[in-house]
């Protein structure tokens, strides 16, 4: 069986969020059951010199996008400790002039003009090599194309005619709208896609509603969040289409790769533990008490919080909740980028509070050192397909404080419960969000269920083995 993923982020060679972490671990445990090719854009921030990425020989080749032909390039590398092999599509004109995965202040047709070419280019270059996939996983609305072009213009194309397409959805705030004149651009057969079921929503083209109507698989990253999806509250004016589809939507959670993630290994961290050595984890705590200037006292909890700041990840409660932050009997770590104001109230509340530090960007070996030198760590979502972070988290025995939603509900055991290893609150509600945070800290002075959640919470098995073999048993339920 061969499987190809596409997909703008690929982790460790760029990364963004979550989904590059997925399509980074993932194929590495499929890798014994199937013959896997990864494609991925070569954006500018991307060390080809690092990772050993070098062009293939006679790869330039030209397609033509409304009527204007484009040049491209294929260069190629191997997943780090897999025998993997990852392609880089090359553009000058798309790719390769950006140092970021995802640049501020593009045009919105220049965009999709991006992903476009990206998938095109994909699949063009995997005839090319003739790697005839069984399977297709493309990921988002950057690669929502792909199972449309697979629909229309290869229908006939004899290369492509056994293939299957699964779509993923990591995140379907995000669906690709535009208006209709871009499949002109992408050279679509618009007679086949632009109609109600296909692409075409509300008098525009939506490129995840033509993936959802076309693929033969959709995922959503979690169970809870294929159920929410089908909702108003939560479908994002996609939940009637999808109820369309129920007969191939599933719900399969999202892992981390349990080799990079390890406090016993992690050469980020300042002092390495594992569950019988955690009293080294305060090690950790000293040091990120240093880097951001707090004092460090042994019992002060520290509460930690790693995410992009955008309305998504529940900032807004924190705004409201400002003034009750500063007050409470705990340090507080936020790191991330985003949108501007949340940016700037991070780098205010640093600059005003005696116990609030911000870090306003990305810095991976930080964000290890924060997740293993906090006590807690906060994800107030006002909604969460999967999250990775909190998977994060309690691999370091720091203990999630989440809103019950999405994959956070199907992830977190929150207290009192058995084996309980975090704290949840369900009302998009700054006030839930403190009471939350307040029965963390009181359970914070008992030193026994402390402990024991936290053995608990380091104990949870969320490796890709289970969700790996539940991929691959959907792949082979379509073949």
């Amino acid at each position: 069986m061969k499987v190809l993923f596409a997909s703008v982020e690929v982790a460790p060679f760029s990364k963004a969020g979550g989904l590059a972490d997925v399509v980074g671990s993932l194929p590495k445990y499929l890798e014994k059951d199937a013959e896997i090719a990864i494609f991925t854009p070569l954006h500018g921030c991307i060390d080809v010199n690092k990772y050993g990425i070098k062009e293939i020989e006679n790869s330039e080749k030209w397609i033509s996008f409304g009527g204007r032909p484009m040049k491209f390039k294929l260069f190629m590398t191997k997943l780090p400790g897999t025998n993997i092999n990852v392609f880089f599509v090359q553009s000058d004109w798309y790719f390769t002039c950006f140092k970021e995965v995802y640049p501020k202040w593009l045009d919105t047709r220049y965009e999709h003009e991006r992903y476009i070419a990206f998938s095109l280019a994909t699949l063009e270059y995997a005839k090319d090599l003739n790697f005839r996939a069984d399977i297709i996983h493309s990921n988002d609305w950057h690669t929502a194309m792909i199972p449309l072009y697979i629909k229309a213009n290869y229908k006939f194309d004899e290369f492509w005619s056994k293939t299957k397409n699964v779509f993923e959805i990591h995140n379907l705030a995000y669906q690709g709208v535009w208006f209709e004149d871009v499949l002109d651009f992408a050279n679509m057969r618009k007679d086949i896609v632009y109609n109600q079921w296909g692409c075409e929503h509300y008098g525009k083209v939506n490129w995840m509603k033509g993936a959802i109507n076309y693929a033969d698989r959709v995922v959503a990253v979690s169970p809870k969040y294929a159920q929410e999806i089908l909702t108003p509250e939560f479908g994002e004016g996609m939940d009637y289409t999808l109820r369309g589809h129920t007969d191939k939507l599933v719900g399969i959670l999202n892992g981390i790769d349990y080799d990079v993630f390890n406090p016993a290994t992690d050469k980020n961290l300042v002092a390495n533990y594992t569950i019988d050595t955690i009293g080294e984890k305060d090690e950790n705590k000293k040091h990120i008490c240093k880097y951001f200037g707090l004092k460090y006292y042994p019992e002060r909890p520290i509460i930690s919080l790693i995410s992009r700041l955008v309305p998504q990840k529940g900032i807004d409660l924190i705004r409201d909740m400002q003034d009750e932050l500063k007050k409470m009997d705990a340090d507080f770590i936020f790191l991330g980028s985003g949108n501007s104001d949340y940016e700037n109230l991070f780098i205010w509340l640093s600059n005003n509070s005696d116990n609030i530090r911000a870090y306003v960007g990305y810095k991976a070996d930080l964000a290890n050192q924060i997740y293993a030198g906090s006590d807690f760590f906060l994800m107030p979502s006002k909604f969460e397909p999967c999250g990775l972070s909190q998977l994060i988290a309690m691999r370091y025995g720091t203990l999630p404080i989440v809103r019950a939603t999405g994959g956070l509900d199907n992830t977190v055991t929150g207290y009192p419960l058995d084996n309980s290893t975090g704290f949840k609150f369900w009302d998009y509600n700054g006030w839930r969000m403190k009471e939350a945070i307040d029965c963390a800290l009181r359970v914070k002075q008992d030193r026994y269920t402390f402990n024991a959640m936290r053995k608990s919470a380091m104990e949870a098995d969320f490796s890709w083995k289970k969700s790996a073999k539940q991929y691959l048993d959907m792949y082979k339920s379509l073949l």
